[in-house]
């Protein structure tokens, strides 16, 4: 019974691992339970052996591709005969393996045609690459890079591309008939009513109709006009500043500032609130400056940046010992100066205190400060309602440390345009709302110091906050 399929062509599925094979039986050993192919072919390529033997438990599912005409004769009625060329299949598909010997997958398809291959088996016929032999004369190898050695082309190009056929074409592709032939506008006429059917808008539609889809980044509603003159006092100073969204921030005088502070503080914003919320706001942009999150990292501890401080004996002297104590907090060595009084505010003894608990050091001598530049002075030395302090002689020698100094100078709660600065600022920071600063007071940064809403409104302020989601914003000039 077995022999009677000697010299019939076959298809072994070994399931996803071992793949399928295609070849001629040779050889079926019943005791041993194998059968043996010849010329097979493994996966569509073929085998560079030239027989392979299989055991039945390696086989999932076999077929009869073609029987040879001697065993036919033998049968009662000859079968049809299924041509079958070897198709690539993909390793681990068995759905590709289960259709790989349908006589729809066998069937000569369009644009490929099978030649037959002297000395095999009829039913192994070679796959031939219409595309190759149509763009190449005959005995022409392929213009692949390795494809030709030597002016013989290697074997695999051969087998691949090596078949005479017809002579292409030779005319070249004819780019600027063959556009002129198409209706561009015929085209995007049909492209329009198709969208316009679909619901979609069509190109060239005009845009005040409304989409019935809309894109990730279109607004359903629509967006109203921005307003950015949000804020208005009611004596405007003499300069307006705007913020980097756009947003008119104007400048305040001396007095509104003080009556604003004043109603503030009559509501529970104390002075002690409001000194400790500045030398934080203070504190957020020193250490931005020195470096911010590049220089504070734990493997930076050998390179503690140095802050000097110079501060005099008024509230603006204690915000600025209020933004030293945090900033060494946060492992910033401070030097602060401060002169000695025989009496001094309550917020400034306060402040002292708290700052001796920390590491900064404390000099009440120009001497006592460092001699070498320092990474960042912090200006706090002017008052606003004293000016008299300018001509005190610990004011000119601090003054004159900080410009000999090469370090770059933060100013806080710097004083108006009317009243002189010693110490020339490369940054500002005001509070709330600033002052009209002089040219010497360099770039403008405002912080929010937490006064509400409606204390604003009492002063004839119509406010609303410019700060977003930061407490510290730059200022550009309007």
């Amino acid at each position: 019974m077995a022999a009677d399929w000697l010299g019939s062509l076959v298809s072994i599925n070994c399931g996803p691992t071992l793949g399928v094979y295609q070849g001629e039986v040779v050889s079926v050993d019943q005791s041993s339970q194998t059968i043996s192919l010849r010329q097979p072919f493994h996966n569509g390529v073929k085998c560079p052996v030239p027989e392979v033997t299989f055991s039945a438990i390696d086989i999932k599912e076999l077929k009869i591709l073609d029987i040879t005409i001697g065993n036919a004769r033998n049968s009662s009625s000859a079968s049809t005969k299924v041509s079958s060329a070897p198709v690539v299949v993909p390793k681990g598909d068995p759905r590709s393996a289960a259709n790989l010997n349908s006589p729809q997958n066998c069937s000569k398809s369009q644009g490929e045609r099978h030649v037959d291959i002297p000395g095999q088996p009829k039913g192994f016929r070679r796959r031939h690459n219409s595309w190759s032999s149509s763009s190449k004369g005959a005995n022409q190898a392929t213009p692949k890079k390795n494809g030709v050695k030597n002016g013989q082309m290697k074997p695999r190009d051969d087998e691949c591309f090596g078949e005479a056929t017809d002579d292409g074409v030779d005319t070249d592709f004819d780019f600027e008939g063959n556009l002129a032939l198409f209706d561009k506008a015929a085209v995007f006429s049909e492209i329009d009513i198709s969208e316009r059917r679909n619901g979609a808008r069509s190109r060239g539609t005009p845009l005040d109709q409304t989409p019935t889809r809309y894109r990730h980044d279109e607004n359903i509603l629509e967006a109203k006009p921005v307003v950015y003159r949000q804020i208005t006092v009611p004596q405007p100073g003499a300069k307006e500043y705007c913020t980097d969204s756009g947003l008119v921030v104007p400048s305040i005088s001396y007095e509104l500032h003080q009556r604003l502070l004043s109603i503030a503080e009559r509501h529970g914003l104390s002075l002690e609130r409001r000194v400790e919320m500045t030398g934080v706001c203070a504190t957020q942009m020193a250490l931005t400056l020195l470096g911010g999150p590049n220089r504070f990292t734990p493997k930076n501890l050998h390179q503690r940046p140095t802050v000097a401080l110079l501060c005099g004996p008024h509230v603006q002297g204690a915000q600025g010992i209020s933004c030293g104590r945090h900033l060494a907090n946060h492992e910033v060595e401070v030097v602060m100066f401060l002169p000695n009084f025989v009496k001094m505010l309550d917020c400034v003894t306060s402040e002292v205190t708290l700052f001796n608990k920390t590491s900064g050091k404390q000099v009440s001598s120009i001497k006592d400060l460092p001699d070498t530049p320092v990474d960042l002075i912090i200006n706090c030395l002017d008052c606003h309602e004293n000016t008299f302090l300018m001509d005190q002689p610990w004011y000119r020698a601090a003054a004159d440390w900080a410009n000999q100094n090469r370090a770059p100078v933060l100013s806080l709660d710097p004083p108006g345009s009317g009243q002189g600065q010693a110490v020339e600022a490369k940054w500002s920071l005001s509070l709330c709302l600033p002052f009209s600063l002089a040219e010497g007071a360099g770039r403008v940064y405002l912080c929010d110091i937490g006064i509400p809403r409606q204390v604003f409104k009492e002063v004839g302020i119509k406010y609303i906050c410019p700060f977003g989601c930061k407490f510290v914003i730059p200022l550009h000039s309007a």
